[in-house]
């Protein structure tokens, strides 16, 4: 099994002290390019550095922060090479897993940020009036965070007019900042699972909203080789629908405290897949992808186990392999004498392989054989079959035969001869006294009667 960790909001740790700081993220700026040059193709996209400053983020303070200081933003120029920073507030909703991101680069962790225009779910007047930005993190460990960013001007606060960006064209700050607080943030510390067939999985999804954007409805869906399927639906009002069996979402805890995860029990080959966490708002819309790998590793017969030398002096061992999942497994086979200093591959025409099977379950298996000409084969050997290079296995599975030594064979057949000579012998010398005895007593008879 196989998940990825963060450390998870909450409070500090005994004797640590909360503290504001900043977190100051290297970017990308992405937007889709219309008619930006002639002959651009369609949904092409460009890509500009930026800067993403999350203001003022509390982090658990264990004395490692006296170093740490405020970003201050660098002398801006009001044209369209001005760079692209922008400002993030958490008034509304806090920014999960902060610390993780204040520490990324003294955990040797890379961090991946891009920012782009985010279009609302559902138009509304009053809304659509302002601009919206989706903000994308992950860190190299699996994290994943989604800020659905609304761009605010403190210019019109303050009575002034505002000035626009000259690239976005969204209000600035008196710096040429893009001032934004978070209306909606979507994360998950399980965007890749690992798991045993049969076994039981949490996909993590968790998500916080601005009081002004109440939860709308909760989506799960399953994509895989190109179909998809709903697992579980809840809408606002509505009753919950698990459209899977096994699949569950703890509602209680999805509308206290924003966990969206889904528990999967017993789960199966048909389960593999992409899911799909969407989370809705009567405005937002966000979603995580989270991958569920499969597997299960495989299990091993190496039969006969012990070889002899009868027959036309050519015998075939048999290494089933059987119950793996996914299908992908490699085998070898060895050759060991007792004069060896170590294991001698086998390849070539002695060896080969049966097709594969799937079972009703979606587990596969295969059998590899070994053809071994126990005519040539003089001395005692140890013939074994190595299964590797498969997901579910950290360490190879060996089985071994025994080639028995030819003169353990002779031997035991002079000892049957022996046996043999020695009964035959033994009952011609009985035989032989019987008739000696018989003539003695005609013998004397004979001079009796004389006498």
């Amino acid at each position: 099994f196989l998940s990825f960790s963060a450390e998870l909001p909450g409070e500090p740790a005994p004797g640590f002290q909360l503290r504001s700081v900043d977190v100051v993220l290297d970017c990308h700026y992405i937007e889709e390019a219309v008619g930006g040059f002639p002959g651009a193709f369609a949904g092409s996209f460009s890509s500009d550095p930026a800067t993403l400053v999350l203001r003022g983020v509390s982090i658990a303070d264990d004395g490692s922060l006296d170093s740490v200081t405020n970003y201050e933003v660098p002398g801006t120029s009001a044209d369209s090479t001005s760079p692209i920073i922008f400002e993030v507030s958490e008034t509304l909703v806090p920014i999960p897993y902060a610390e993780s991101l204040l520490h990324a680069d003294c955990a040797g962790e890379e961090v991946t940020c891009e920012i782009s225009p985010y279009s609302l779910h559902v138009a509304d007047e009053m809304l659509t009036q302002a601009s919206w930005f989706m903000g994308t993190l992950k860190l190299s460990s699996g994290l994943s965070i989604a800020l659905v960013l609304k761009v605010r001007s403190d210019r019109e606060e303050d009575g002034g007019v505002a000035v626009l960006h000259p690239r976005l064209k969204v209000p600035v700050s008196n710096e040429g900042t893009v001032l934004t607080t978070v209306e909606f943030q979507l994360s998950s510390h399980t965007p890749a699972l690992r798991a045993r067939l049969g076994s039981s999985v949490s996909l993590d999804c968790s998500f916080a909203l601005a009081p002004s954007s109440p939860l709308a409805s909760l989506e799960w869906r399953l994509q895989h080789r190109g179909s998809g399927r709903r697992v579980f639906h809840y809408q606002a009002g509505d009753t919950v629908q698990a459209e899977q069996p096994g699949a569950q979402v703890d509602v209680v805890q999805l509308l206290e405290t924003g966990d969206a995860s889904l528990r999967l029990h017993g789960v199966r080959v048909g389960d593999e897949g992409t899911y799909i966490c969407l989370v809705s708002t009567p405005q937002h819309q966000a979603q995580n992808i989270i991958q569920l790998q499969l597997v299960e590793p495989p299990r091993v017969r190496l039969f006969p186990e012990l070889v002899s030398r009868e027959g036309n002096g050519v015998s075939t061992l048999t290494c089933e392999i059987s119950g793996y999942y996914p299908l992908d497994v490699s085998v070898t086979w060895t050759r060991q004498a007792p004069d060896d200093k170590g294991k001698v591959p086998v390849s070539g025409s002695s060896t080969y392989f049966s097709s594969h099977r799937q079972a009703q379950d979606g587990t596969y298996s295969v059998n590899s054989y070994l053809s071994i000409n126990t005519a040539t084969e003089l001395a005692p050997a140890s013939h074994s079959c190595h299964v590797f290079s498969h997901l579910a296995l950290e360490e190879q599975i060996t089985a071994s035969a025994q080639l028995r030594a030819p003169e353990q064979k002779i031997s035991n057949g002079l000892v049957g001869i022996f046996i043999a000579t020695f009964i035959f012998l033994a009952a011609l010398i009985g035989l032989m006294l019987r008739r000696s005895k018989t003539v003695d007593e005609k013998s004397e008879e004979s001079l009796e009667t004389s006498g």
